[in-house]
């Protein structure tokens, strides 16, 4: 009976973000023990929104490696899961990472939530891979394999690190794509994808409207990246601070990480700072990461074509079915600047 009444006890409407505040935690070995904090990585939180927001078909985010790619994943799986149960399919680059890294950290968010927990059946029928919580099947599959992407029908599907994976699927076609059509029977489907992108360049430019400087489309033929290819087609939302000194707004790139290249790999560690490209404000990202946290949690997703003020308010653009949203590795609080600053700084020396 008591089984009975949490089926039917209704769900509190929260955003995804939220229902992770509320029901996961991270244990005392974790590198930020305690309750989830999604407001650590606050860039995050537009993509997981925009997921469950009903308003797009697809939803691609882009960021670096160490940004919080796999809570946010969790939060809205388990927010899916917990306010309108329906088939949830995710999608790994292999067998392999999903067995030994997503499916367990899947079934601790499982048995710890408060919401979850009781919900999620037992026995034969939970496994690592495939489970059933709040009456609807949760499947992890591989990327690399087409029957396994064409074969669950699903109502959210996730592909994680797109970059990582194989083009062409055994000449069945792209892996976005092959999950795309898992949701042909579902009005509500939504597809998305999260991922580090692989290689290319491309160009910036200044928008009229905000005058921001965004990453400028290119050619898709020449874009080697296919996480990136999809963030072009859409919404092309950008994570921006206001420069700590001067009040300003901008969108922080590579190349306002400002440091010593003439030095060693430590001497560039020691000199790194970012540089306001409004006024020439030096940043520092001082020790505990204050700075850096201060600005994400004034930043703010902005799109070409939007004013600043739209923007901070969070308006949507009209006119897109798929959002995409893109964000700097700079953003992290995980990776401070001076790090980044040393693995550039080798990377650099190693081509030389």
């Amino acid at each position: 009976m008591q089984r009975v009444a949490t089926f039917l006890r209704p769900a509190k409407r929260v955003t995804p973000d939220e229902w992770g505040a509320a029901n996961r935690s991270y244990p005392p070995t974790s590198g930020h023990p305690g309750p989830r904090d999604p407001s650590l990585t606050p860039y995050m939180t537009p993509f997981a929104r925009s997921i469950a927001s009903g308003m797009y078909t697809s939803c691609i985010a882009v960021t670096s490696a160490q940004s919080g790619k796999t809570e946010t994943i969790l939060d809205v799986m388990g927010h899916r899961l917990a306010q309108k149960p329906a088939p949830v399919a995710y999608a790994g680059p292999t067998d392999t990472f999903n067995k030994e890294q997503f499916g367990p950290r899947l079934t601790e968010m499982l048995d710890d939530s408060p919401d979850l927990a009781p919900r999620t059946l037992q026995g034969q029928k939970n496994k690592l891979t495939s489970k059933i919580v709040n009456g609807v099947p949760v499947r992890l599959v591989s990327a690399r394999s087409s029957s396994a992407l064409k074969s669950f029908p699903a109502v959210m599907g996730i592909l994680d690190e797109y970059d990582e994976m194989v083009s062409n699927i055994g000449g069945q076609g792209d892996p976005f794509g092959l999950l795309e059509v898992r949701g042909d029977t579902y009005a509500d489907f939504v597809a998305a994808t999260i991922s580090t992108p692989s290689h290319g360049s491309v160009e910036t430019e200044v928008d009229p409207v905000s005058g921001l400087e965004f990453w400028k489309v290119a050619d898709p033929e020449e874009v080697g990246s296919p996480i990136w290819r999809l963030f072009q087609e859409g919404t092309r939302h950008h994570w921006a601070w206001d420069c700590p000194h001067c009040g300003e707004p901008f969108i922080p790139m590579g190349k306002h990480l400002v440091y010593d290249d003439e030095g060693t790999a430590a001497e560039a560690a020691a000199s790194a700072h970012m540089v306001c490209p409004s006024n020439g404000c030096v940043i520092e990202d001082d020790k505990d990461g204050a700075t850096k946290a201060a600005m994400n949690v004034s930043g703010f997703m902005i799109a070409p074509g939007q004013t600043i003020e739209e923007a901070k308010r969070g308006d949507p653009v009209a006119g897109f079915s798929r959002y995409s949203q893109w964000s700097s590795g700079l953003c992290s609080p995980f990776v401070n600047w001076s790090i980044r600053a040393e693995r550039i700084h080798r990377a650099r020396l190693s081509l030389e």
